[in-house]
């Protein structure tokens, strides 16, 4: 039978019907959802889990009063994002050694030259801070002594090897926690030499040579405080630090800070923290 040129059409236009009632069409593929932004600090696919830092030093360090003297731990807490909590447990006039060991050092030497230690207990803010209570895995410890440490008389008095000792300790025990500590050079003091502000400040070389043997981040704020100083023009000063920059920097002494300056200072920390690649300033503001 011969087929019309109609219907061989209609032949066709079947077959293919039927094939394509066979045949499933592939679905679409989906469109690639787009990457979730990365929290500061954080892991990949993680989100940042709140910390501490901790605070050790003296009265350059401590919260200090609503007014004279403030220290630059005071003003820290607010440079960080919120899942950073700052402990600032500096205390004003200690060495490091009397801000270990408090009340136990007493007013006399040993064959060494050292003050003596008795009994080797840790006062209430180590202990507290070595406690289950205390420092936690993944918190930082930023470590700050030098000033009070060069008294000649003890208590406060610490020779260069001791001081070494017992920046290692603290060092040794935050790690053993999984605390990430930070040795800081002394602040300086603002001293001039004509127009231009220099270092003052003893235990520099060891806090560094210290960091170094321990494999610890250090922040050199003796140099640092200096060169501030020089850049806000603090010097020549005639001793008077109730009046212009010096005085709305510093106390009525050349030592401790106004808030301003307490500002400044912690400002300068954040900023090594930066410069340095140390990895507390991803929870940096």
């Amino acid at each position: 039978m011969r087929i019309s040129a109609p219907s061989r059409l209609a032949v066709v236009a079947a077959a293919f019907a039927a094939l394509a009632a066979v045949v499933v069409p592939a679905s679409a593929a989906p469109a690639p959802a787009p990457c979730a932004a990365p929290r500061t600090g954080a892991g990949p696919g993680t989100a940042a889990a709140p910390f501490k830092v901790w605070l050790a030093g003296d009265s350059t360090m401590a919260n200090g009063g609503s007014t004279c003297p403030v220290g630059w731990g005071r003003e820290f807490d607010r440079l960080f994002t919120d899942d950073v909590t700052v402990v600032n447990n500096a205390v004003g006039g200690r060495s490091i050694q009397t801000w270990l060991y408090e009340s136990n050092v007493k007013t006399t030497t040993d064959a060494a030259g050292e003050c003596v230690v008795s009994p080797r207990t840790y006062a209430s803010r180590w202990a507290g801070m070595l406690a289950t209570g205390g420092m936690q895995a993944g918190d930082w410890l930023i470590i700050q002594f030098g000033i009070n440490d060069g008294d000649r008389n003890c208590p406060r008095h610490v020779g260069t090897t001791r001081y070494r000792e017992l920046l290692a300790t603290m060092g040794r025990e935050a790690k053993a926690r999984g605390v990430k500590p930070v040795y800081v050079t002394p602040v300086a003091s603002i001293r001039c030499s004509g127009s231009t502000a220099v270092g003052n400040r003893g235990f520099v070389g060891e806090t560094t040579a210290q960091a170094q043997a321990d494999q610890v981040p250090v922040i050199d704020l003796h140099q640092r405080s200096v060169a501030l100083y020089n850049s806000l023009g603090l010097c020549p000063n005639d001793g008077d630090y109730t009046r212009g920059a010096v005085g709305a920097f510093f106390c009525d002494d050349h030592t401790h800070f106004e808030a301003a300056g307490a500002a400044r200072i912690a400002e300068t920390v954040a900023r090594a923290l930066r410069e340095q690649n140390i990895g507390l300033a991803a929870y940096l503001r």
